[in-house]
C-alpha cells in the first residue's frame, strides 16, 4: 500500500480577510476532491489572511499510480491559477 502527499503552499496577494482565504481554500479543495478523489485539508497558517497551505492525499496499490494522479492534481492547480504557487512536493510513503 501506498500513501501519496502533495503539499501546496499558496501566496493570496491583495487578500485582506480569513473569508477571503477560505473562498480560494473551498474552491481549490473542490477541484481536487471532484476532479480526483483525493482527500484534502488545510494543514498550515490557518490565521494568516495571505498564506493558504494546502495537503491532497490518496491511497493506492501502485506507487506509479500514485505518484501520476498526484502529478495531475499538481497540473491542475497550477492552470487553475487561483492563487499563487509558491511550493509544492509529492512524497510517496511505504515505498
Amino acid at each position: 500500500m501506498i500513501i501519496g502527499v502533495l503539499s501546496l503552499e499558496f501566496r493570496l496577494h491583495g487578500n485582506d480577510s480569513l473569508k477571503g482565504k477560505r473562498s480560494v481554500a473551498q474552491k481549490l479543495k473542490a477541484k481536487l476532491r471532484n476532479k480526483f478523489n483525493v482527500a484534502v485539508s488545510e494543514v498550515a497558517h490557518h490565521d494568516s489572511h495571505e498564506s493558504l497551505v494546502l495537503a491532497a492525499v490518496t491511497v493506492s496499490p501502485d506507487a506509479k499510480h500514485a505518484q501520476g494522479l498526484l502529478q495531475k492534481a499538481l497540473n491542475m492547480v497550477v492552470a487553475a491559477d487561483e492563487a499563487e504557487l509558491i511550493y509544492d512536493d509529492i512524497e510517496l510513503i511505504g515505498q
